[in-house]
């Protein structure tokens, strides 16, 4: 134990200071909100749509559009671009409260949305916020960066957020994967096993729409085919500092540094 007390002692404080302080070092490859300039998109070759796998870019009347709830950011339709009217930034606050503000639309300035949730609720939920996380269905990459959230670096804890082994335990559910049909009821059991008032948050876009697997017959295309959904953090998978912000804002907590 002593060992132990000391090899602390040396590393000394590890968690990092975001929200405090600046977000941590991003990495080269990061994309994250997209911008789109309709004034270069004037030829109509509509390349963008033809290579985007999930049909989350729309062109209308030469101005692009992307459902971030859709967008895998596989960046394709930035590579395909001939005149560059499509890129990936580096801002990590994608979180949104309802589906249609998840829309990025030409010459329009992206900022973080009102994500808060209700005073009611934030009332019984600011300080303590319990999760019963839901794997429906997904690949392991959503719930891996959700993992690292209780890492010594992220410490989700301090924020009063912690996950639970079950949903008689918890203020409400954090969803990952698209739904399938193996998971249809198991959800919907899960929900009802929440007492009230609850909260569901629906992370990565598999659990959004459906992800690469939209509309297979074997997938609900997302969290809100089967329950009500209170909060969307996007992503394939969504970095954990972009889960962090979404969580903390919704708490009301400082956050988008």
């Amino acid at each position: 134990m002593l060992k132990i007390i000391l090899a602390r002692l040396q590393q000394g404080h590890q968690t990092m200071k975001y929200p405090d302080g600046p977000p941590p070092k991003l990495p080269d490859r990061f994309r994250g909100c997209p911008k789109l300039n309709a004034d270069k998109c004037s030829n109509g070759c509509n390349a963008c749509v033809g290579a985007c796998p999930t049909g989350a870019i729309v062109v209308k009347d030469n101005h692009p559009s992307i459902d971030m709830g859709k967008c895998l950011f596989c960046a394709e339709c930035e590579k395909v671009c001939p005149e560059k009217a499509i890129t990936f930034s580096d801002e990590y606050y994608l979180a949104a409260r309802k589906r249609q503000d998840m829309i990025a639309a030409g010459n329009q300035p992206t900022k973080p949305c009102d994500v808060v949730m209700e005073r009611d609720i934030r009332k019984l939920f600011g300080r303590s916020l319990k999760l019963r996380q839901v794997s429906a269905g997904g690949c392991n990459a959503c719930e891996a960066d959700t993992n690292v959230l209780g890492t010594l670096a992220w410490d989700l804890g301090r924020f009063g957020i912690q996950f639970v082994a079950s949903p008689r335990h918890a203020d409400g559910l954090l969803i990952t994967g698209p739904v399938t049909q193996n998971m249809h009821l198991a959800l919907k059991k899960t929900y009802d096993a929440v007492a009230e008032p609850k909260i569901v948050i629906a992370v990565g876009a598999c659990a959004i729409s459906g992800g690469p697997y939209i509309d297979h017959e074997q997938v609900k295309n997302g969290a809100d085919a089967v329950v009500p959904v209170d909060l969307y953090i996007p992503g394939c998978p969504p970095h954990p500092l972009t889960i962090l912000d979404g969580l903390i804002r919704f708490l009301g907590r400082k956050g988008c540094n």
